[in-house]
């Protein structure tokens, strides 16, 4: 009898436990679903139990115009006799990180596309300035000894210039290229996943002015736009909400265009990869660390000057790259034309290098982001060096709601070095002069008066149209003020990669990965 009533009491608070969970309770607090974190316990998208959202990862999705260019080691700098004597290419061995770079320079239509955009929606007469410094400088053709006036009139606007790389173009036009590259390609992302509503493009381009998306002032809650209803959203908030405000942990804004650096553009010009006998294809095979042959162009090589192909067929003997083959010749014999072309040719003209990249070497020079100093291989750091850095911050002197300038940007103030003082890694915000003129590089910079060297001095890369062989190889390096702009100089932009360095696939594994032991009992 005591046993049959135990039993019949434990039947009853088990029922009367499940009708509750049924009730006021939520499945999902007591059954795992989205993960659950190795630190508390807690359920991971679950709103009875904090609510905190985490993005499943996905595929990396490369952005338009980009191809993926895996990172390692290389010898960055030039190999090759240093017959100017500039003395500012010293080999060194450096790894870089992998990274997304354009296929292609940026051609006249692309650039053209982004003047249109800057007319259209700052078309008040108070931006004037704005859309005037946004266009390239025509003028940049034109020669007291040389009859090239069509080129002023027609190269950057006529449609058979359509693919052929923009030129005429500084480096701080070149960066906000690429600002307004990355706002574009996320404010599309946006509205093809449904956050944001797909009449906010027409908006911006009848006079938007300040009012346009701008990736870094949307994250911020700056630009609130036109929220979209996507039909499936899995966004939610700590109460479970759906919500229309996306994050970037959310894993659908791309991030930033920028110009690559010196060292990740010389990597991707060598593209070395093509040098590697095998590979490495899939997780079951390692692949060999191993270089087979250190590449005098952007090209594999392959005969003995490199500047023609060799392989049998109807392409033996043509030209590798847009260049100058010697005083007076810049396309050969008519009848005959070696690189058939007397100024920049078509983006994806001549064979592309191991990564699929065109006219790494050759057609035009191209700016990268940093500044130069002679010995700059010597001073940077041996993994993603760079020169260049202004570290920021956020200028908060206008308080919320009013932190975007006139662009609709958000207004950024260098650090404050006196917040610095105890920090180890780095003590000024303005570190492009790092090691100049100090005790450990004795070196110093005059400009105008023992050096034409400056801190707006930024790098050029690759060669152009106009140059002889010499200066298309990947380690030669050049430079040119910031505010200048040269009909043999144009631009690519780059993307920073994320996740696993050999691929964008979450299939792909960073480190090696070993079999578990079992343990003995």
């Amino acid at each position: 009898m005591i046993r049959l009533l135990k039993f019949s009491m434990y039947t009853f608070l088990l029922a009367g436990l499940l009708v509750s969970c049924k009730k006021g309770g939520s499945k999902s607090s007591w059954k795992k679903k989205d993960g659950t974190s190795d630190v508390t316990g807690w359920h991971y998208n679950d709103k009875d139990q904090g609510g905190y959202y985490v993005a499943k990862p996905k595929d990396i999705k490369t952005g338009p115009g980009l191809v993926f260019v895996q990172g390692g080691t290389f010898t960055m700098g030039s190999t090759e006799e240093d017959v100017m004597g500039d003395n500012n290419n010293f080999p060194r061995r450096v790894t870089v990180n992998s990274f997304f770079i354009d296929k292609t320079e940026v051609a006249n239509v692309h650039y053209r596309e982004y003047i249109h955009w800057i007319e259209n929606v700052f078309s008040d007469p108070q931006y004037e300035a704005v859309v005037q410094g946004a266009k390239p400088d025509t003028l940049v053709w034109r020669s007291e000894l040389a009859y090239n006036e069509p080129y002023v009139e027609y190269y950057f606007r006529h449609p058979s210039y359509n693919y052929y790389p923009v030129v005429g173009v500084t480096w701080r036009q070149a960066h906000d290229f690429c600002i307004w590259r990355t706002d574009r390609v996320n404010e599309l992302a946006l509205i093809k996943s449904g956050y944001q509503n797909k009449n906010l493009i027409k908006q911006e381009m009848n006079g938007g002015g300040q009012d346009n998306f701008n990736t870094k002032s949307y994250l911020m809650g700056e630009y609130e736009g036109v929220p979209g209803k996507p039909k499936k959203n899995p966004l939610k908030d700590a109460q479970g909400r759906p919500r229309t405000t996306v994050a970037f942990e959310d894993g659908i804004l791309f991030p930033d265009y920028r110009l690559p650096t010196e060292a990740e553009w010389e990597y991707a010009a060598l593209g070395l990869v093509s040098e590697n006998p095998a590979p490495r294809k899939n997780e079951k095979k390692r692949g060999e660390e191993l270089i087979a042959n250190k590449q005098v162009y952007a090209w594999k090589n392959d005969g003995y000057d490199n500047l023609r192909a060799t392989k049998k067929g109807a392409m033996q003997g043509a030209m590798l790259a847009n260049f100058k083959r010697g005083n007076g010749d810049y396309m050969g014999v008519s009848g005959g034309l070696n690189d058939r072309s007397a100024i920049p040719a078509s983006v994806t003209s001549f064979y592309p290098n191991g990564f699929g990249l065109y006219n790494m070497s050759g057609n035009v020079s191209e700016w990268v982001a940093d500044v130069y100093r002679p010995n700059s291989l010597l001073d940077v750091d041996d993994i993603n060096p760079y020169r260049g850095n202004v570290f920021m911050q956020v200028d908060k002197s206008g308080g919320e709601g009013n932190m975007r300038d006139s662009l609709g940007r958000i207004k950024m103030i260098p650090e404050n070095d006196s917040a610095l003082a105890d920090r180890r890694n780095y003590q000024r915000s303005y570190a492009i002069d790092y090691l100049d003129g100090d005790s450990a590089s004795r070196v110093f910079y005059g400009y105008g008066v023992t050096t034409l060297i400056s801190d707006q001095s930024r790098v050029i890369k690759g060669g152009s149209w106009l140059d002889m062989p010499y200066w298309l190889s990947p380690g030669a390096r050049r430079f040119y003020e910031e505010y200048e702009s040269s009909a043999t100089i144009g631009f690519r932009c780059a993307m920073t990669h994320y996740g696993a360095p050999e691929s964008g696939s979450t299939k792909t594994k960073t480190g090696n990965f070993f079999p578990k032991r079992r343990q003995k009992r």
